[in-house]
Order: structure tokens, then sequence, then C-alpha cells
């Protein structure tokens, strides 16, 4: 199995909502993971955020799906690289506020370095989270700003 085939199993696997038990197979033994989104201030590794992903697509917005736009692989840093578009709706417990039934289409970028044994050693999200926190209804809209 080479390690872009791993990656693509990986990413297929946590946007699903399999956990960690349908993630762990591709993942190095306490990956870090990293991302500068308020949501996810307190999620450090792999396993954390593949946990994470699936209550919020099982829980919170059960049925969330999500649209893969790219999908890379740079041999010589063993990087792949994954930008989709996650489609959710707030129908679920969990979250600040009770359900709002509104909706999020956020854009996101996985970074996902892997180790010698193609295994996700590393993984970076890059997600503009209150953008989707807006839409979803989790804060409220900022002043428009005229020029």
């Amino acid at each position: 199995m080479s390690a872009f085939a791993n990656a693509i199993r990986f990413f297929e696997a946590c946007e699903s909502a399999q956990g960690w038990k349908g993630c762990r197979p591709y993942v190095a033994e306490n990956a870090p993971f990293f991302a500068q989104s308020e949501p996810l201030v307190d999620v450090k590794t792999v396993e954390a955020y593949c946990e994470w992903m699936a209550g919020f697509g099982t829980v919170t917005a059960p049925g969330a799906t999500y649209d893969l736009h790219v999908k890379c692989y740079d041999e010589s840093t063993r990087t792949a690289v994954f930008f989709a578009t996650y489609h959710a709706k707030h129908t679920g417990e969990g979250g600040p506020v009770p359900p709002t039934h509104k909706e999020t289409h956020s854009h996101y970028v996985y970074l996902l370095t892997m180790n010698k044994e193609d295994k996700v050693a590393q993984m970076i999200k890059v997600w503009n989270s209150t953008w989707a926190m807006r839409e979803i209804g989790w804060l409220t809209p900022t002043a428009q700003v005229s020029g």
C-alpha cells in the first residue's frame, strides 16, 4: 500500500465520521494534529480529531457530507493535500446552542505528512471555522465594513 493510497483511505474514513476505529490503521501512534481554528484549539492528536469529527458528523450534524475538489501527493515531502467542502446541518445535540437547523458549506484543506511506514505522521487542517460557525448559527454576523 502506498503512502498516498493510505492518505486517501484516511481522508475518506475521517470525513465519513468513522472515528478513530476507522482511521487508526492509517495513522502512526500519537500523530500530532494542528489547526488554527477555535473549535479545535484543544485537539492535539489525530486520534482526538478523528473522534471530534465522528461526534460532529453523527451527533451534531448527522448526515454531513463532503465534496472532494483536489487530492495530490508531493513525494519529496511525503505530504498529501486534500481540498474539499464540508456540508453539514446542525440538527442534533452538541454545539454551544440547541439545534439551529442552519447549514454550512465550508471549505477546508488537510495536509497529511506520511512516515516511512506510509502512515499519517502529522496532520494540519486549514479551515475558516469562524465562517462555518456563523453559517450554522453559532456566532452572530459581524457588521459590514464600508470603504
